[in-house]
């Protein structure tokens, strides 16, 4: 796939990258180790100090980056405001946060027989980011704020076709003042991964992207004994039972499955209804979702813009295509937009069955399948069935319900009357073939760093004068 910046509202190329040469990846690699060396000794608050300058400087230029954003992937402007708003707000958060969550964790020093026992989070180094282009500056944000402020120097290989945003990110941390060659973003194609992840100079990766891409950096990794952090696809259930407020869940539904023209891992896919309310509810969706303005993503009042690419497009229509031909009932949309670019109208299918593509596969569009249950416990077996295990909902106002919910639900995430969304102050990550590991919060922060336990004992301390009473051997 070549790098660059094509409009997905018109089809247009607007501009081209080369990929970096051998010889310009090597001196990007030396310059991030040799950046480590002297970053990884900074003070925490020098760090928050560098986050908050960024969070400033990201603050007057939201309305230019977030038509940056619309321009590279098709993101309604209003959705990509709120993205780069949301990137204020985890600097701040962690300019604020991060030095508490860097102190040392002290811990009952008589039990281990010392006179002092606790833990210091230390960096680990050069960390490889691999983000997609769905959330450009979000799912680069949500790595970049925490890493920088742990201490460990980024390398950003961002999705090919929004390279001007990944270049953005470089630029943004730069001109906050911290020291050069601590973000970097590496122009190259998925080819380059595997030599740039082997290197000696990057210790660790996180992904968020496909299950194959996944599975292929997960074993180069492994190969290689390097930490890494998953977050791959979503099929979220949003499961409705009769207790719930129909219109407020029609309401939310509507957004959580179309919102970022329905491309996000998080978004509710498939629908669980309770028979006594599903006709209710799918007449309340489908008029919601046949309501929604599709058009230019640069109109304020669009809801709803193109597919980010012609692939995506062409994949969506697919699956729909195939659950019609299958059976499945086409209540709202179904089809191409009629217009340049690469537009899908929002789509409501429901009787999909087992051997429709879109039951088993994550359809990254604005299509929602929506299905008949009979109990809770139904939804839930069908939900838990699923390869993805990302975020869930539920939507009910029974406390018994909810909390079979939380219990039974396999997800990395559980929202009980509101739609899924990711915040600095919560973890956020999944299980199952949705990926390992977590990001955001202290939780997030951890995953690339350094648990380094310290004992001190002293002369008299158990340990110190030989005995074996305050200690085992491994």
């Amino acid at each position: 796939m070549a790098i660059a910046t094509i409009n997905p509202a018109t089809g247009e190329t607007l501009k081209t990258y080369d990929a970096l040469p051998d010889e310009a990846l090597e001196e990007k690699l030396a310059r991030a180790a040799a950046a480590f060396a002297d970053y990884r000794l900074t003070a925490p608050q020098e760090r928050a100090g560098w986050l908050s300058a960024a969070a400033d400087v990201l603050a007057d230029e939201i309305d230019a980056v977030a038509e940056l954003m619309v321009t590279e992937m098709g993101k309604t402007l209003a959705s990509a405001k709120a993205e780069a708003g949301k990137c204020v707000t985890a600097l701040r958060f962690y300019a604020e946060r991060g030095p508490e969550f860097l102190e040392p964790q002290v811990k009952d020093a008589q039990a281990v027989g010392a006179q002092q026992a606790y833990v210091v989070h230390q960096p680990l180094g050069v960390v490889l980011a691999i983000m997609p282009w769905n959330f450009p500056l979000w799912q680069a944000m949500r790595f970049a704020a925490p890493a920088l402020m742990a201490g460990n120097v980024g390398l950003l290989k961002h999705a090919s076709n929004v390279p001007q945003t990944a270049l953005y990110l470089e630029q943004l941390f730069r001109r906050a003042g911290f020291p050069a060659d601590v973000f970097q973003t590496l122009l190259i194609g998925s080819g380059t991964v595997e030599r740039v992840l082997r290197d000696d100079r990057v210790i660790a990766a996180t992904l968020t992207g496909s299950g194959p891409a996944g599975q292929s950096v997960a074993a180069i990794a492994g190969d290689a004994l390097k930490k890494t952090v998953l977050e791959l696809g979503g099929s979220d259930p949003f499961i409705v039972m009769p207790s719930a407020h129909l219109d407020t869940a029609a309401e939310v539904a509507t957004t959580a499955r179309n919102q970022n023209n329905g491309q996000s891992c998080i978004a509710a896919k498939r629908f669980f209804v309770h028979r006594d309310v599903v006709e209710e509810f799918t007449r309340l969706f489908a008029e919601k979702i046949a309501a929604l303005t599709v058009g230019d993503p640069m109109d304020e009042e669009t809801q709803v813009g193109p597919l980010a690419t012609e692939s995506g497009l062409r994949d969506v229509e697919g699956y729909v295509d195939d659950a019609r031909s299958k059976g499945a009932t086409v209540v709202v949309g179904g089809e191409r937009v009629d217009r340049p670019g690469w537009f899908y109208q929002p789509t409501l299918v429901t009787g999909v069955t087992p051997e429709m593509g879109m039951h088993s596969e994550e359809v990254f569009g604005p299509v929602a399948a929506l299905y008949t249950v009979d109990s809770l416990e139904e939804a839930i077996e069908l939900a838990n069935s699923h390869v993805y295990g990302l975020g869930s909902n539920l939507w009910s106002e029974d406390e018994d319900e909810r909390a079979q919910f939380v219990r039974d639900i396999a997800s990395g995430m559980a929202f009980i009357n509101g739609m899924t969304a990711s915040y600095p102050e919560l973890p956020f990550g999944g299980i199952k073939q949705s990926g390992y590991g977590r990001e955001l919060t202290e939780v997030g922060m951890y995953e690339f760093m350094n648990a380094k336990t310290v004992w001190v004992g002293g002369p008299s301390s158990e340990q110190a004068k030989g005995s074996t009473a305050g200690a085992a051997a491994e």
